[in-house]
């Protein structure tokens, strides 16, 4: 789909990166859960709290533009969280 201005296109990059980073804070929590390594679930849980500052800042800057950060999936990062899901459960079924 061709953007007519650059305004366009920033608000569909926007709701791209709105899109995935949300991704990423709903498959955080598992993937913490799931490690058996305290470093790497430190690591999922500081990142969570990262993931989770940038949705509050893409939040305010979809507010400063009077726009509504729904309507776009970033399909990357849905094949991402699916393949750390499948992982998970290959894991889970080892031990």
């Amino acid at each position: 789909m061709p953007k007519d201005s650059l305004r366009e296109l920033y608000i569909d990059e926007l709701k791209d990166l709105y899109s995935a980073e949300t991704q990423m804070v709903k498959a955080l929590p598992k993937l913490a859960k799931a490690s058996s390594n305290a470093q790497l679930r430190h690591a999922f849980e500081e990142h969570l709290r990262q993931t989770s500052d940038q949705v509050t800042r893409l939040e305010q800057i979809f507010e400063m533009l009077e726009e509504k950060p729904t309507g776009k999936k970033c399909l990357g990062m849905e094949g991402l969280v699916k393949e750390g899901s499948e992982t998970i459960g290959e894991v889970m079924r080892t031990r």
